[in-house]
């Protein structure tokens, strides 16, 4: 795919152990804009969230490009603050089936850190490269595209949201 670079937002919600937080460690170099309110976040982007009903895909390129945004918080806060942010316009979708690299939750389906979400969204959309870049930041950010290399190549094949899902059920 011939997009140019996505633009990439975390809401931070200072939950997090500051010395741990990935999205943090990314604003400081650049790769992602940290927002501390909600009105800050751009309206029609799509938030990485884990519990939308619609799971991200290769479709969702177009809308990507105002935006991946993901929500930097402790997972305990996840469902409540996630309902706050359904009140701005913007396109909720969730990942599929992915091994966490991160040393907090390593091997654990789906608790990703916010760069591994990041990353493996922009995989999924062919851009491997930034998805490296972000990686690469992390002493560990790299073994999860090798944890995930096969699921991640066949999501990015998929054409569809519903395709996602299918393949997902493969690595269940």
């Amino acid at each position: 795919m011939s997009m140019t670079n996505v633009t990439l937002y975390a809401y931070h919600a200072h939950q997090c152990d500051p010395k741990k937080c990935t999205a943090k460690k990314l604003a400081r170099f650049g790769i992602i804009r940290l927002c501390n309110t909600i009105k800050k976040l751009p309206s029609g982007a799509i938030l990485l969230d884990p519990t939308a009903e619609r799971a991200f895909s290769p479709a969702d390129e177009e809308k990507a490009q105002k935006g991946l945004i993901v929500l930097d918080c402790s997972w305990e806060e996840v469902e409540r603050v996630f309902s706050l942010l359904h009140k701005k316009r913007m396109r909720h979708r969730a990942l599929p089936f992915l091994l966490a690299a991160n040393p907090v939750n390593y091997g654990r389906p789906f608790k990703l850190s916010g760069a591994e979400a990041l990353a493996a969204a922009l995989y999924i959309l062919g851009q491997r490269e930034q998805a490296e870049q972000i990686l690469a930041k992390f002493k560990w950010g790299l073994g999860f595209l090798e944890l995930n290399r096969a699921p991640l190549e066949d999501y990015s094949r998929a054409k569809d949201s519903k395709e996602v899902i299918e393949i997902q059920g493969r690595y269940m």
